[in-house]
């Protein structure tokens, strides 16, 4: 028969005085350590630390949140359409870095997709149950609603790209920063590529108008070629469909053209796609470079792609440091938005 006698030791969670305990220090002192306090000398955050793993101690997430007003929780808002977030490996590679970075932190990520009306609806009553520290939005758009929402309940918050508008404060009189790269410069440089190999009828598939990524890249395009046709510039999606109605139309209205900047690499295996579909030789008859350099994409295309390289998975990293920045020091030190760096990466498409 199974014993009937309880076992006190059987099942038990080990506690706080019990680490403390066993690292011979002082219950105040183990909970500074596991709840990231300062103040307390190396040697015995290792002592600590040793009896945690040794006892398999696992902090009570109830009483941390009451002793460090963290919910070690992070909220990460995208405003793009669900196929658009699971097609394009810019979002993985996107919330790999911020993943990895919160990971780092001790942080959990909490992922909240926008599509329609009723999905801010929804990220607002959770902003507003105040379950997490601290938010991450990117692929914001010029109608968005989220910069107002999140200065309407305060909370921390960092961009993932430029805001149309400068970025505003949180609620709290504190400026929202940003992570971007340098779509204006990397866009320029792509199209000095293709003029420095001759071409002289350089078109661009741009990005949705609507997002500043889109605008910057178009800008860096008339920064190298102001005087350049209208009609050589035509609307795409960052879609590789929406890359093949683009070429559609070019070659339509300019089939003279003999070079294509496409806004994004997506977009640009969906022209090549329609340029080896009709017959076109590439590079030879046309020179094509794209734009964030998604390796899964960029070197299946036939042939590979030229492109520009955006660091999207450091980008996501720096978005979650410039917020624990905020988080750790308070509403008076907000670090500086970030401009990261572009380089334009030679493959056989230009």
């Amino acid at each position: 028969m199974p014993d009937p006698t309880p076992h006190p030791q059987r099942d038990v969670r080990p506690t706080l005085e019990a680490v403390a305990a066993h690292a011979g220090v002082s219950r105040a002192t183990v909970s500074r350590v596991v709840n990231g306090g300062a103040g307390v000398r190396q040697p015995l955050v290792d002592q600590v630390r040793k009896a945690v793993d040794e006892l398999g101690y696992i902090p009570n997430h109830a009483a941390r949140t009451l002793v460090t007003r963290r919910n070690g929780a992070v909220a990460v808002i995208i405003d793009e359409p669900e196929f658009r977030i699971f097609s394009d490996p810019f979002f993985s590679r996107q919330i790999r870095g911020i993943s990895r970075e919160l990971n780092a932190h001790d942080a959990q990520l909490v992922l909240l997709l926008v599509e329609g009306r009723g999905d801010f609806d929804r990220v607002t009553r959770y902003l507003a149950g105040g379950h997490v520290d601290g938010v991450l939005a990117f692929s914001l758009h010029t109608d968005d609603e989220l910069p107002a929402i999140i200065r309407r309940f305060r909370v921390p918050a960092v961009y993932g790209g430029r805001p149309e508008r400068p970025p505003e404060g949180d609620g709290a009189g504190t400026p929202v920063p940003y992570v971007d790269c340098d779509n204006r410069g990397g866009a320029r440089e792509a199209v000095r590529h293709l003029v420095s190999l001759g071409r002289r009828r350089v078109a661009h598939i741009a990005g949705p108008r609507d997002q500043t990524s889109a605008l910057d890249r178009i800008d860096g395009y008339r920064d190298v070629l102001p005087d350049a046709d209208p009609a050589l510039t035509v609307d795409g999606d960052f879609t590789a469909d929406g890359g093949a109605r683009a070429m559609e139309r070019l070659l339509e209205v300019r089939p003279d053209l003999d070079a294509v900047f496409v806004a994004n690499d997506l977009m640009a295996s969906g022209a090549l796609r329609v340029l080896r579909a009709r017959g076109v030789r590439v590079p030879e008859e046309v020179a094509l470079v794209g734009f964030d350099d998604m390796a899964s994409v960029a070197e299946a295309t036939d042939p590979p792609l030229t492109t520009v390289r955006q660091d999207v998975e450091g980008m996501g990293r720096l978005m979650v440091r410039l917020l624990m920045e905020r988080l750790d020091h308070g509403a008076g030190e907000w670090p500086a938005s970030v401009v990261t760096p572009t380089e334009l990466i030679r493959r056989a498409s230009a």
